[in-house]
Order: structure tokens, then sequence, then C-alpha cells
């Protein structure tokens, strides 16, 4: 993996880093590597954060600023204040990989505005990283293989390969193995954003002691495995599940009283998206979606979503 800068490199770019949606997810064995082996349905929606990014002569900054994009209700300073602006964020360390892998020169100053909730499973951070992998290969006008960027991606994180990718996709193995899908229409949505937390690594547990049935495991599997052969009817995959719904714990009944809510309001099969704490519900065909957001009761804030058929969007500047 090499690249060379070029003299039409531009000084500064941005970049749209687009939130996820897991349609259905299921997780199987542990593996000998300590990861779980999982299926799932990747798909990119509207809602994004925006990283600015600008060369500099030497060393990585990061500036970070929140805005709200619900449509109904205010985040926390609370939710807010779990994304880092240090040198854990991880804007900064794929900044970091992606000049010490490729011998960049300089360094850059990165503006990162944030509208995608943390600690959701809508992985926003994954989205943050690809976004600025991205801006450090536009920034020195290199190019690599997508193959390339999915290897550093995959460096960062498990999601963060299906944040470079994008769109639509089939995701295996840790969710890196991933293959494209198409939708046999576009869709709408709508996310609500309780104010508990799911710890991912205790949900993980959850499972193991649990003993996740090898046979639902495998007709999970089996169903995602084919369908790349046909368009993907976005109800259908939804209403396969989420296995993190199953060991939500202490945390069940609230998950519940928010779907019955969500479905009152119009939505017909809210879902957890990741391991959580996120939950989204379709908008059917023909309802208005700020219909289902004033019918909606509740103090979660609410996000009007839309599916999308690309993770980034980049834009450079002279």
């Amino acid at each position: 993996m090499s690249g060379r800068p070029r003299r039409s490199a531009a000084r500064r770019v941005e970049v749209a880093a687009h939130a996820k949606l897991n349609l259905t997810l299921a997780v199987g064995p542990l593996r000998a590597d300590g990861f779980h082996e999982l299926a799932t349905v990747f798909q990119s929606i509207s809602l994004a954060d925006t990283l600015e990014a600008e060369r500099t002569s030497s060393g990585f900054t990061l500036v970070l600023r929140h805005a709200d994009a619900a449509v109904r209700g205010t985040h926390s300073r609370q939710i807010h204040a779990v994304v880092p602006a240090g040198p854990h964020n991880l804007v900064l360390r794929a900044a970091r990989l992606v000049h010490e892998r490729l011998g960049l020169p300089g360094g850059a100053r990165f503006r990162l505005t944030k509208r995608i909730p943390a600690e959701a499973g809508m992985g926003g951070g994954s989205a943050d990283a690809a976004a600025a992998l991205v801006a450090s290969l536009a920034l020195h006008d290199v190019r690599l293989s997508l193959a390339d960027k999915l290897a550093l991606a995959l460096e960062l994180g498990s999601d963060v390969p299906f944040a470079l990718f994008g769109g639509t996709a089939l995701g295996m193995g840790r969710g890196e193995r991933l293959q494209r899908l198409a939708l046999t229409a576009p869709f709408r949505a709508i996310v609500a954003m309780p104010a508990w937390r799911v710890s991912t690594p205790d949900a993980f547990r959850r499972i193991d002691r649990l003993k996740y049935g090898l046979t639902r495991w495998t007709r999970e599997h089996r169903f995602l495995s084919s369908l790349g052969r046909q368009g993907l009817r976005v109800a259908k995959v939804v209403a396969r599940g989420n296995t993190f719904e199953e060991v939500l714990g202490p945390r069940r009944q609230e998950f519940e009283t928010l779907c019955a809510r969500l479905r009152a309001a119009g939505a017909p099969e809210p879902r957890l998206t990741g391991s959580g704490s996120a939950v989204f519900g379709l908008v059917p065909d023909g309802v208005r979606t700020q219909e289902l957001v004033d019918r909606f009761i509740g103090d979660e804030p609410l996000y009007a979503v839309r599916s999308r058929a690309s993770g980034l969007r980049l834009r450079r500047q002279s």
C-alpha cells in the first residue's frame, strides 16, 4: 500500500459522514479471535455529521461542535459528552493511520460537526473515521483501491468498512465482509433516541451466557446469505429482528414501552439498530413522516431519516 501526493491536491475538503441503521442483525457463535460471527443488513441514512479538513505543516488537531438535528425533542449534554475530542477520537486516529501507512507529509486540522447521536448503534464514530480516511487521501490527492481503503478502515473498527462502503449492504464475519444489495424502493423512517444506553460488551456477554441458539443462527445466516439474489424489500428484512433486543436485561421493559409508543404513532414494527439504544420504525407508504412525529407520545428526541445510496459525500475546496 503506497501513495504519493500530487500537485492538484485540495487544501480543504468537506465530507458528509452518514449514519447507518442495521435493518436486521443476527449474532452467531464466538470465534477463536474473540469476535462473534455477525450477519446484518447495513443501510446508510440521511442523518450525517460534517467533517471539514485542511492541510497543515505538522500535527493533527480537532475542533468538535454539536448541532441538534432532531425534528422533535433535544439531546441532553450527557449524550454529547461521550464523544471524545482528544487523541482517542476516531477522526484523529484515522488521520494518523493514513499518514503513517502512506508516508504522507504534514498534518491536518479538522472541524467536526456532530449530528448523529453517540452510543446509539447508528455508527456515528465509524462514519467520522471513514470521513477522516477519505479526507486525508483527498487532501493529498492519493488514490487507493477500494480493497486497500477497506483494509485501513477495518483497523479502526468493525463498522468503519461499511461507513466507507455505504448504501445498502450485507455484512458478514465481523461485519467487514460486505456485499452490495439493492433496495426495491427507498424508504423513510423515524428514529427515537432514549436516554438509557446499552453497553455493547455487556450485551455480547449476555448472548454468550444465554448460548444463543445455533439452529436460529443457521436459519438467519442462510436467509441473509440469499438476499443478493433479488431486490431487497425493507419491511421483510426488518421483520427478521435483532439479536440484541433479546439481551437488553433491565432495559427490556423500557425498550418494549418505546416500541409500543412508536407502533401507536404509526410505525408498524420498531427495531433496535446495532446493539442500541436507538430504535427506528419505518414510515408506511402514503403517510407523511410529520404525522408520525406529531402522534408520538414521549420525551425521546426523534429524527426523520431517509435511506441513502452512499455513506460519504466528499466536496473539494481550492
